[in-house]
């Protein structure tokens, strides 16, 4: 049997596979294995059709995207210091941005923006930073 003919075949039991039991479906399987020569799991992967792909990203959730913006925006502010000097600023840079209405933080991202690391901070902004030696 030829793969195109196999697939014909496959198409052709497909349905009926899908709308059988347990026993049925081994049933069927024992004589799509005997007219095809393919192998159980073979068998198995070709009747039940392809997965669906998850669309969505995998992994752990983003926690700091929303705040990219206003980080930028501090960091050009004092000059685009190195993040172990501009973690301690940032709170007092938050306050004065909210009081000048600059940006829009509320309470939840202004504690985030606070609270985040020096490391976070550089993983943040390394896109933005400048390649090579700076003096």
């Amino acid at each position: 049997m030829t793969r195109g003919s196999v697939r014909e075949y496959a198409a052709a039991v497909r349905e009926r596979y899908r709308l059988a039991s347990r026993e049925e479906k081994g049933e069927i399987l024992d004589e799509f294995e005997r007219v095809t020569g393919y192998h159980r799991k073979a068998a198995i992967r070709l009747l039940t059709g392809k997965r669906e792909r998850s669309t969505g990203r995998r992994g752990r959730p983003r926690r700091y995207s929303n705040l990219l913006q206003p980080l930028k925006v501090i960091w050009e502010a004092s000059d685009r210091l190195c993040s172990k000097r501009l973690q301690p600023f940032i709170p007092e840079m938050a306050r004065v941005m909210r009081e000048q209405g600059e940006q829009h933080l509320d309470a939840g991202l202004e504690g985030q923006l606070c609270q985040m690391s020096a490391a976070t901070i550089d993983r943040l902004l390394r896109p933005y930073r400048r390649l090579g030696i700076v003096t």
